[in-house]
């Protein structure tokens, strides 16, 4: 979904979002499109719990958000190569590939992971976030614990 998408659909039914920043010549990028986000266990939180964005950081698209509007003014159509930076991104200060920025239902920013995560990797904070317990989680500490305690249902 775009951007756009989620935020009209938040509208009606507020969700979390988030918003995975990819590029097309990134294989961490591909590669998570194809063994994280694809993965059974994966697929069915984000679905139920998430509106996902798919933000291409090189494309072409126009974000309306926080009363403001985003392009990529450096964007040519290209083959292969790489394109500039999508202003958006650099408002979300993006600068690893992939990145996952999480939003709350107001928009607001959550947190971000950087990198590649596999299904196993990613299903806590799936969970911290959609069930609103990052918000009791100040340190590394009880983080720490919470992934200790956390019960993952992937089997690897």
């Amino acid at each position: 979904m775009s951007m756009e998408q989620a935020i009209a659909a938040q509208k009606t039914s507020p969700k979390k979002i988030i918003v995975d920043f990819y590029t097309d010549w990134n294989t961490a990028c591909k590669e998570m499109d194809k063994e994280t986000f694809l993965h059974p266990e994966i697929l069915k939180y984000l679905n139920d719990k998430f509106y996902m964005v798919k933000f291409n950081a090189e494309g072409s698209e126009t974000v309306n958000m926080y009363d403001r509007v985003f392009k990529n003014p450096e964007f040519q159509v290209k083959s292969k190569g790489k394109n500039g930076m999508h202003q958006f991104a650099k408002f979300m200060n993006i600068n690893a590939y992939p990145t996952l920025i999480f939003l709350d239902e107001n928009l607001q920013p959550i947190t971000n992971l950087m990198g590649k995560f596999t299904p196993k990797e990613l299903e806590p904070y799936l969970s911290m976030i959609a069930n609103n317990q990052y918000k009791n989680i100040k340190t590394r500490d009880q983080w720490e614990n919470y992934q200790k305690k956390f019960k993952s249902k992937i089997k690897e």
